[in-house]
């Protein structure tokens, strides 16, 4: 007895026929130019790689700073990967003219939307090119200090001597005040002496301390001198530069020094004090 198939389920079979031949046909007619883009992808991949790569050692080898190196070797790469998928989309007959116009309208509608992005990318493009900054300066901005570790499009990383990670985005440093101590952090320091004291004893004690540290910088010179006359003594101030990366370390060292320094040739640190003076000690 001859089984009998249902309409739906033989309507089903047919479509389903269809769309194979058609998914052979396309294979059949267009295989040879699917692996010619295929081969033309994976070639430009390849060229990208190799170029963007003698590209930064180029820019290495002229010394050029290290984040505007790596902008402009991704920049040669995307670029090299653009015209190589336009030649694999023409290479599968696909006509490129209405694909940018769609990307052209879908970045204006995307560039509306993230505006606050686009503009830390606009001011990261400009602190790559006009460097203000560079990766291992010190800067002060927007009321944050610390050591630039790396320097994005789209943000600032700093760190500093405990290993926090600061990130600033770009939009908030282009067309602020910057403080770029480079590698040091500027130590303002100061101890009171007794009036009855020798200043320049104490001054003279308190550089050969400095001169003892190697962390301190030479260039600029440390400074020592009378700062100011206290209601208790003499205000000795020495300000010294100090590498940021072990800023509070050598900080607290030099203090210590200095301290027992004073100590041991007999300098007084005076205790805050204050005279009180009896006008008529007969009235009650």
């Amino acid at each position: 007895m001859e089984e009998v198939v249902p309409d739906g389920v033989k309507q089903e079979l047919e479509q389903v026929t269809a769309i194979y031949n058609m998914i052979v046909e396309f294979f059949v007619a267009y295989s040879f130019q699917i692996i010619g883009a295929l081969i033309i992808m994976l070639l430009g991949f390849w060229i990208a790689g190799k170029v963007s790569n003698w590209v930064f050692n180029l820019t290495q080898r002229h010394n050029l700073d290290i984040t505007l190196s790596r902008f402009v070797t991704s920049c040669t790469k995307v670029l090299i990967i653009a015209m190589v998928a336009i030649v694999a989309l023409n290479k599968l007959g696909i006509s490129v003219t209405p694909l940018l116009a769609m990307i052209g309208a879908i970045g204006l509608g995307a560039g509306l939307a993230v505006q606050g992005l686009l503009s830390n990318y606009s001011s990261g493009l400009t602190i790559v090119l006009t460097r203000p900054f560079v990766v291992g300066d010190t800067i002060s901005v927007q009321g944050v200090t610390g050591l630039v570790k790396e320097v994005h499009l789209s943000h600032t990383l700093l760190t500093n001597e405990d290993g926090v990670e600061i990130s600033i985005p770009n939009k908030h440093i282009v067309g602020e005040i910057i403080h770029n101590s480079k590698a040091n952090t500027l130590a303002e320091l100061a101890i009171d002496i007794g009036y009855g004291e020798d200043a320049e004893t104490a001054i003279e004690e308190i550089n050969r301390v400095i001169a003892g540290f190697e962390e301190v910088c030479s260039d600029p010179k440390p400074q020592v001198g009378i700062e100011a006359f206290a209601a208790s003594g003499v205000t000795i101030a020495y300000r010294v530069w100090l590498p940021t990366e072990k800023y509070f370390d050598s900080l607290y060292r030099i203090n210590l020094d200095v301290f027992n320094a004073l100590k041991a040739k007999g300098v007084e640190i005076p205790f805050p004090q204050r005279e009180v003076r009896i006008l008529n000690p007969e009235a009650k």
